[in-house]
C-alpha cells in the first residue's frame, strides 16, 4: 500500500515533506512490534498514526483500542487499563475487562502518556517489558499480547528531569520515535486544509463556498496557528456559518484569527502602537531600548571623562579591580582582565522598519553565503517569507 492510499484511507490531507516522512516511517514500522513513540503539538494529527501502523500490521483484523490517559481521573485510570475485580474499590460491583485485556492481539494507543501516575508508570512499564498485568484487587498475573503506540505534547525529557516521568518508561516507550511536524512548518498544506474544510461545511449546509483573496491567502500562510489543524478547522468553520460575503478579506480573516499572546517584554509604552503589525511592535522596542542604551552610555561617558582628564597617564585608579580609561573618542571600565566599552556610539540617521528589516536579510544572507534556509532560521522566519522579503527589496543576491 503506497502513501497516497493511506492518506485517502484514514482522510490525511497535505503533501508536506515532513509529514510524508512522519507517514512512511509509521509505515515502516507498522509490520514489527517494536513500542512506539509519537510526538507533536497539540492539534497537529497524532492520533492518524497509530492508526497506520495497526491498519498495516499483521494485527489489523484484531482490536484497536485509543486511550486519552489525561482524560481519566487519577483514581480510576488503573482499573480502565488493568481491570479490576468484583468488590476491589467501593463502586466495584463486578469484575471488569481492563483496555490491555481487551486489547489482546491488537494494538492500544496511549494518548497524552505523560498524564499517567507514577504508580501507573510502574505496571505500564511491566507490561512493556514482560506482557504481564494484575488487575485491581487481584493477585493473579494475567499475560497481554498487544502493540503499544504512545503519544505526548509534552517535552518528555523535561517531564523527566522534573520526576514526573520516568527515565526507564521513556526508553522502553521510544524504540521509535515520530515526529509529526505543527502545521507552520506544513507550508501550502495551509491552503489545502482550509478549503476541504469550508468545502464539507459548504456541502453540509448548501451554502456557497469560500474564497480567499491574495492578500488574505498570503496571510492564512504566514499565520501561527499555534492550535494547528484544530484551530484552522475552527477559523474556517466560524468564516463559512458567520460571514454572508462568500470572498474572505485579509481584513476579515484577521477577524477570524485568535489573538495570540506576545512574546514581547511589556516594559514601553504602548501608545501609538495601533495598527502596527508584531514585527513593527518589536522593532520599535529595540530601537527604545537601543536609544536608552545610547543615552546611559554617554551618561556614564561623561562622567568618567571627567574623572580621566585628570590623570597624566590616561586613568586613574578608581578602586584595586576597576579602572576608568580614556580611549581618546569616549570612556570604559577596566578589569584586570577585561575592557568594558561604554563609549558612545554614533546614532544611526535612517531607523525606518524597511531598511532595517533589509539589512537584517542581507547580513543573514552574508552569514550562510547565499542559503535562504539557514538564513530564515537566523531570523527565526519561515523560507516562504524570505523568499517574498527578497524579492519585495529587490536584494541582489549575486553580491552577497
Amino acid at each position: 500500500m503506497d502513501i497516497q492510499t493511506i492518506k485517502q484511507r484514514l482522510g490525511i490531507i497535505g503533501n508536506a515533506p515532513l509529514l510524508n516522512r512522519a507517514i512512511n516511517i509509521a509505515m515502516q514500522v507498522s509490520g514489527t512490534d517494536l513500542s512506539v513513540l509519537v510526538l507533536g503539538e497539540s492539534g497537529t494529527g497524532k492520533e492518524f498514526f497509530p492508526k497506520i501502523i495497526h491498519e498495516l500490521s499483521p494485527r489489523k483484523h484484531n482490536n484497536y483500542v485509543a486511550i486519552n490517559c489525561g482524560a481519566i481521573p487519577e483514581g480510576t485510570i488503573d482499573s480502565e487499563l488493568f481491570g479490576h475485580e468484583k468488590g476491589s474499590f467501593t463502586d466495584a460491583r463486578e469484575a471488569r475487562k481492563g483496555y490491555f485485556e481487551e486489547a489482546n492481539g491488537g494494538t492500544i494507543f496511549l494518548d497524552e502518556v505523560a498524564e499517567l501516575p507514577l504508580t501507573t508508570q510502574v505496571r505500564l512499564l511491566r507490561v512493556l517489558e514482560t506482557g504481564e498485568f494484575i488487575k485491581v484487587g487481584s493477585s493473579k498475573v494475567l499475560k497481554t499480547n498487544v502493540r503499544v503506540v504512545a503519544a505526548t505534547n509534552i517535552n518528555v525529557t523535561d517531564a523527566i528531569s522534573r520526576g514526573k516521568f520516568r527515565e526507564d518508561l521513556y526508553y522502553r516507550l521510544n524504540a521509535i520515535t515520530i515526529q509529526v511536524p505543527p502545521l507552520r512548518e506544513r507550508g501550502e498544506d495551509v491552503e489545502l486544509l482550509f478549503r476541504k474544510f469550508t468545502t464539507d461545511m459548504s456541502e453540509k449546509f448548501r451554502i456557497a463556498p469560500l474564497t480567499l483573496t491574495p492578500q488574505a491567502r498570503e496571510l492564512l500562510l504566514s499565520y501561527d496557528w499555534k492550535g494547528n489543524v484544530r484551530e484552522l478547522k475552527n477559523v474556517a468553520e466560524q468564516l463559512s456559518i458567520v460571514e454572508k460575503e462568500r470572498l474572505i478579506t485579509t481584513e476579515v480573516l484577521r477577524r477570524a484569527l485568535p489573538e495570540q499572546p506576545s512574546q514581547l517584554p511589556m516594559l514601553f509604552n504602548s501608545a501609538g502602537t495601533q495598527g502596527l503589525s508584531e514585527r513593527e511592535i518589536l522593532y520599535s522596542v529595540l530601537f527604545d531600548m537601543q536609544k536608552d542604551i545610547h543615552e546611559l552610555k554617554r551618561a556614564v561617558a561623561a562622567k568618567s571623562e571627567g574623572f580621566a582628564a585628570t590623570a597624566s597617564d590616561k586613568h586613574i585608579s578608581l578602586s584595586p579591580e576597576y579602572t576608568v580609561l580614556n580611549t581618546g573618542h569616549g570612556a570604559g571600565f577596566s578589569t584586570d582582565n577585561d575592557i568594558i566599552d561604554i563609549s558612545p556610539e554614533p546614532e544611526e540617521d535612517d531607523l525606518s522598519l524597511e531598511k532595517r528589516e533589509k539589512s537584517l536579510i542581507e547580513k543573514a544572507l552574508k552569514k550562510y553565503h547565499g542559503n535562504r534556509r539557514k538564513a530564515a532560521e537566523e531570523l527565526g522566519i519561515s523560507e516562504r517569507t524570505i523568499y517574498r522579503k527578497i524579492k519585495e527589496y529587490d536584494i541582489n543576491e549575486t553580491r552577497i
